[in-house]
């Protein structure tokens, strides 16, 4: 989810609200902070941190000590760039064995029409969750209405306050490890931020790239990073599939390293120096990759390093992406494949990628790079301003992206079967109570 952030205000700043995010990437923590006026004014980025993130691979935590001291450099940074006190985050994360799975769910609203509240809302999500089994040590992170229907009429995004006599939901929940959200928790409260909410990364990263009209005709995006890559697929405005491939741009540069039998640090370099994509470097006679590197020469075939990399990507896009988009169930996507995030900077990297997925592919700033920080608004941040945009478009919609329960110390697990709703307890005493307030 995003993350809201109150700092201690000074008189300058009397008045204003700060909304931060944090997004724990692989590669590096960055974490953003905008200012608006009042509550409900429009959010403008005013600053963004960030540390070369260690402790953690593939997107899972794997070392507290060492990404407690990254996410404290990145806290630092924000908040000399800022020059204020950050209490509060919300935290984007990614990781392994994360699912998004579909239901459905109906409810009779009568046997004569009459207006949809908000407590039909809740009872036809939880119907849509009934059946729904989730895996011991895992919980429901978001629950996103995908669809709703009314007495047969579909493509309803939004029914309260519509009438009729049957409302039918299309459900997506996305089902996380307890244990990730335990351990990003601990992390970020011991770098010194109160986690105010959780999203996962591949959902900020879209609603940080993708224009409306991407989302409303049909675009998949993939947030190409260091350890992971992050998959979301968007028709008519809403979320259709959303997963995370455990394979990023560190498997490349693993790649070059065995290769050319180098160290890690400067197979990255070379990753991020050559045109690895472009067709102009692999001439019909083939050129080789001259070096020294800590006092000892290297060579190495150009044509054998462009393949090595381009097998990687092709495997990962190919096989990985491919199958996520298709399960998303999105028969078409004419807004195409958006790749975003460190691993979509190589030269070239999109005409490549066209031939492989067979669609129109296209690098992705953030939608909001032109308001950001310069040298701050690259590819590398789009994860962290899609928070902002998250935290807003729940503030507009709450409906739009319901999310669980997480404050319990324990993060007690949601079990749809005998919870009252999906995204938070409710005793039958508090709906009848607040049946009353929207029928009267």
């Amino acid at each position: 989810m995003l993350s809201f952030m109150k700092a201690s205000t000074s008189s300058a700043y009397r008045g204003s609200e700060y909304l931060v995010g944090l997004d724990l990437g692989t590669s590096k923590i960055t974490v953003v902070v905008a200012e608006r006026e009042g509550s409900y004014g429009e959010a403008q980025i005013i600053g963004i941190g960030q540390a070369p993130s260690t402790g953690i691979r593939r997107g899972q935590i794997v070392n507290i000590d060492q990404t407690v001291r990254s996410l404290r450099r990145a806290i630092d940074d924000a908040e000399n760039m800022v020059g204020e006190n950050l209490s509060e985050a919300t935290v984007a994360f990614s990781g392994a064995n994360v699912q998004s799975v579909k239901t459905t769910g109906m409810i009779s609203l009568g046997k004569a029409p009459r207006s949809v509240i908000r407590f039909d809302i809740d009872r036809v999500i939880e119907a849509a969750q009934t059946d729904l089994s989730v895996p011991s040590g895992k919980m429901i992170l978001h629950t996103i209405p995908v669809e709703y229907s009314l007495d047969g009429t579909t493509g309803i995004d939004d029914p309260l306050g519509m009438s009729g006599m049957r409302l039918n939901i299309e459900l997506m929940s996305v089902i996380v490890p307890v244990a990730i959200i335990q351990n990003v928790k601990n992390c970020v409260t011991r770098a010194g931020l109160e986690v105010s909410g959780l999203v996962i990364k591949p959902l900020a990263s879209a609603l940080g790239t993708l224009t409306p009209e991407e989302s409303v005709v049909g675009s998949a995006v993939v947030d190409f990073g260091g350890g992971t890559c992050g998959v979301s697929v968007f028709f008519e405005g809403r979320p259709k599939h959303i997963a995370v491939v455990p394979v990023g741009g560190d498997h490349i540069t693993n790649d070059i390293a065995l290769v050319m039998k180098i160290p890690t640090n400067k197979a990255e370099e070379i990753k991020k120096d050559m045109a690895l994509f472009s067709d102009s470097i692999v001439p019909e006679t083939p050129n080789d990759l001259e070096f020294e590197y800590m006092g000892r020469n290297y060579t190495c075939p150009l044509d054998k390093l462009t393949d090595v990399v381009r097998c990687r990507v092709e495997e990962l896009f190919s096989l990985y992406v491919k199958d996520e988009i298709a399960a998303s169930g999105v028969a078409s996507l004419p807004g195409g494949l958006i790749i975003t995030g460190g691993g979509s900077k190589s030269a070239g990297i999109d005409q490549y990628l066209a031939k492989i997925v067979n669609m129109p592919v296209r690098v992705s700033l953030p939608l909001d790079s032109g308001r950001m920080p310069p040298s701050r608004n690259g590819v590398e941040y789009t994860c962290a301003s899609g928070i902002i945009r998250y935290v807003l478009e729940r503030e507009r919609d709450p409906l739009k992206y319901i999310d669980s329960s997480f404050e319990s110390e324990n993060l007690e697990i949601i079990n749809p079967t005998n919870a009252q709703t999906p995204h938070r307890k409710k005793t039958v005493l508090q709906y009848v109570v607040n049946l009353f307030r929207e029928l009267f």
